[in-house]
């Protein structure tokens, strides 16, 4: 796909009220993204359901630029059942605008459509993290996202929604603005020394 120069209102932020997917090598900057927009309801914290197996260590003071520390609550869970579990109760309440739910293995029909209730009931957004081809065929969106190198800006990234249950697909050059707090996306002109921003 060739990467266009908007990023369409109805796909970012995520769609409340389903579940989503990212994978690739910058899929947990796309997630913290995420947060961050969801954090901006006042006083609204964020849940992050992961393995405690994982090797990397989650440090929510490392993330302060994207979410301050005290609205990310991270749940460690012993093994999958567990993890679906914490994420299925967590989308249902509603309390959480958001609930992040990092995953180990392909997550069968059955448990994508919990989910994906869970979700609905609660009008909460979840996103999946999980490994490459490993995604659900209930997701509403799954989206790879990996770094784009560039000797000019090291923080581009390249955005590509791989399936949309609602139509639309695409692909965006993006960085995120720290000064701003927003994120951008860039035109392919922009991608060249001296080139203009466009904002997302």
């Amino acid at each position: 796909m060739t990467p266009t120069t908007s990023l369409p209102a109805d796909l970012f932020p995520l769609r409340a009220g389903r579940v989503h997917e990212v994978t690739g090598p910058a899929a947990a900057a796309f997630a913290l993204i995420q947060c961050h927009r969801g954090a901006r309801v006042e006083g609204a914290a964020m849940l992050w359901v992961r393995p405690s197996w994982n090797a990397a260590i989650a440090f929510p003071q490392g993330l302060a630029a994207l979410i301050a520390p005290e609205r990310l609550l991270i749940a460690e869970t012993a093994q999958e059942t567990d993890t679906l579990a914490v994420a299925e109760e967590a989308l249902k309440d509603g309390s959480l605008p958001f609930v992040l739910i990092q995953t180990t293995r392909p997550l069968n029909l059955r448990e994508g459509r919990r989910l994906q209730l869970a979700a609905q009931a609660g009008g909460t957004t979840g996103l999946c993290l999980t490994p490459q081809d490993m995604g659900s065929n209930a997701a509403q969106t799954r989206w790879h996202c990996a770094p784009v190198f560039s000797a000019e800006d090291s923080t581009l990234m390249l955005w590509e929604l791989k399936k949309n249950k609602s139509g639309t697909s695409g692909a965006w050059h993006v960085r995120w603005n720290w000064q701003a707090h927003r994120l951008d996306v860039v035109s392919p002109a922009s991608l060249r020394p001296g080139g203009p921003d466009l904002p997302g």
